[in-house]
């Protein structure tokens, strides 16, 4: 009862337009996931594949205080030099499959690939590659609209190995992704049965080889809504 009025009380102050932690940094309230995966240590959102825990399908922790809408996510985030992940946002949850978000995926790995892009996780896939501006159409492939930079002077805005600050804006139907200061990707959904307006956050461990991400200072602000 008493992480439900936590809750309740989150989802209230949400709507005040003012910076609210996600993230108390010592515990998961709030958060939902495989604990074989996440857990709390140093301060920090550990999200951890080994050896032994090699995964089948992505996994994702899920916040269940509320939803978000037209918003501003701040995130900090390390990943080891394999690892593959990403922040999930305006998601559902997957039918019949546990901790598996669809939707808006905010890109990260390790391996100078696909951090900053926006993927559709079980959706669309490749919505903007990092350096694109994009508008989305119905039945249409995306439409690059405009260069932000090439993919290999954008990657140099992200330290490896270090921590990194992600920056997640989405008004109406438009999307951007930051990487520490620098935009990375921007997409315009103008399809009104595949675009999605509001939904989950999540966080991500990817399938593949061993990987290791952190997250911390998770820091949400609501914006009014787009006409």
């Amino acid at each position: 009862m008493q992480r439900l009025l936590a809750f309740c009380s989150l989802a209230c102050v949400l709507h005040a337009g003012e910076p609210v932690s996600l993230f108390d940094g010592k515990t998961l309230n709030g958060w939902e996931g495989d604990p074989t995966y996440w857990r709390v240590e140093n301060g920090c959102i550990v999200g951890e594949v080994t050896p032994d825990t090699l995964l089948k399908r992505n996994s994702f922790l899920i916040w269940r205080a509320g939803t978000v809408e037209d918003f501003e996510l701040t995130v900090e985030y390390r990943v080891s030099d394999k690892g593959n992940s990403g922040i999930n946002y305006r998601s559902i949850d997957t039918p019949d499959v546990k901790w598996a978000l669809t939707g808006y995926q905010a890109d990260i790995d390790g391996g100078d690939r696909w951090t900053g892009q926006n993927y559709e996780e079980r959706g669309r896939t490749f919505l903007a590659y990092r350096g694109e501006s994009v508008v989305l159409e119905p039945g249409q492939k995306p439409k690059v609209v405009k260069q932000l930079g090439t993919r290999e002077e954008l990657q140099k805005s992200v330290k490896k190995e270090d921590w990194n600050t992600y920056r997640i804006v989405a008004k109406g139907n438009l999307l951007q992704h930051y990487l520490n200061d620098v935009l990375m990707s921007e997409v315009n959904d103008l399809d009104p049965e595949k675009r999605k307006l509001s939904g989950l956050l999540g966080v991500q461990v990817h399938v593949g080889p061993p990987m290791k991400i952190e997250y911390r200072k998770i820091d949400l602000v609501r914006l009014d809504p787009e006409p």
